[in-house]
């Protein structure tokens, strides 16, 4: 029952947004009752956000080729088409606004969304230095944040559009600056 809720909330959440999301259609839509819902979620948003995780798992998963730089494009190229190309930019602008009026949001986005996508990058990134792909001193949670902070930013105050080259160029900006020199081990 909790699966086809997520898969409910997921599929609603995404053809309607926030303005449409009722606890009450979800529930509808996965032929569950309002209390099984709230036994698993305390608020609308929270049901808003596990629904949007659960649609877009898939889509957001970090590759590990072994190669930092290409599996970093690759995420952040997939992250700016799903932001810029499906209604799942929208919903993702809709919960972080929301999230800062609605307490149980926000702890939800930070303990299922933000903080287990922020933890897959801070690995892969680690992985990366061990194997002597970043400088030792470079501190991954400050590239996650130069990387899909700079998304989150241009999606939030949309005064310049999320494109491709702009992925490349955070890239290119970025691990020019965090590899190793040449000859260095």
């Amino acid at each position: 029952m909790r699966q086809d809720i997520l898969l409910a909330a997921g599929r609603l959440l995404l053809a309607e947004g926030m303005a449409g999301f009722t606890i009450e259609r979800v529930a509808e839509l996965a032929g569950a009752s309002k209390m099984t819902v709230y036994k698993w979620w305390p608020s609308k948003g929270a049901l808003a956000l596990d629904g949007y995780f659960a649609a877009m798992e898939p889509a957001l998963a970090f590759p590990e080729t072994g190669d930092i730089r290409a599996d970093v494009a690759t995420q952040l190229r997939t992250f700016i088409a799903v932001l810029r190309d499906t209604p799942a930019g929208r919903v993702i602008a809709e919960l972080i606004g929301q999230a800062q009026i609605d307490p149980d949001l926000a702890a939800a986005y930070r303990q299922r969304y933000s903080g287990p996508r922020r933890a897959l990058a801070v690995t892969a990134l680690r992985r990366a230095q061990e194997r002597g792909q970043l400088r030792a001193e470079v501190d991954p949670e400050i590239v996650v944040d130069q990387l899909w902070g700079a998304c989150y930013h241009r999606l939030l105050i949309p005064d310049q559009p999320l494109t491709d080259s702009f992925a490349d160029a955070l890239i290119d900006n970025l691990f020019d600056s965090v590899r190793p020199a040449a000859g260095t081990d």
